[in-house]
């Protein structure tokens, strides 16, 4: 395995209620599938369509899968806003006001996080820098649902970011 930069970023752990109870680098958060902070910024433009970008083949989890929100892990001590701001200024070269939409949980074999999601509106443009985004695409919000079928989505947005976008 190669191990890059972002691996040794220190990641908060966990207890099952969602209190910190130590710190470990983020390549053991992944080896381990330790509940750890994370955020998701869905990314609306001004004509009701969701940006839904695929991931890099490199990625460590859900390696070309289509993702729902642009986000990731939470660094140590990190407030979960500014961990949104910088995701997504990273991912998609955007800077946007965030609208707090909701916290979730998800937990699977892969993954599990304790998550909070927001929504940027945002109409472009945006860019890819720093590689972790292959492709995107602008899909009508009443459409995603029907968008999903037949493609290989990553699961925790698809379950923690997609309700909050059907909410009223």
């Amino acid at each position: 395995m190669t191990v890059t930069s972002s691996e040794h970023e220190l990641v908060d752990v966990l207890d099952a209620a969602g209190s910190v109870v130590g710190t470990a680098p983020r390549w053991q958060v992944r080896r381990d599938n330790l509940l750890h902070r994370s955020v998701f910024v869905a990314v609306v433009n001004d004509t009701a369509e969701l940006l839904v970008h695929r991931r890099a083949d490199w990625k460590d989890v859900w390696p070309g899968h289509w993702d729902l929100a642009f986000g990731g892990v939470v660094d140590h001590g990190e407030a979960w806003e500014a961990a949104a701001v910088r995701e997504l200024a990273e991912e998609a070269g955007i800077a946007a006001e965030l609208v707090y939409l909701g916290e979730g949980r998800y937990e699977d074999a892969v993954v599990r996080e304790i998550a909070r999601v927001y929504l940027a509106r945002h109409d472009g443009p945006v860019s890819f820098h720093d590689g972790e985004v292959t492709e995107v695409e602008w899909v009508p919000l009443a459409a995603v649902r029907a968008w999903l079928e037949g493609r290989e989505v990553c699961p925790d947005s698809r379950d923690l970011v997609l309700p909050r976008l059907d909410a009223p």
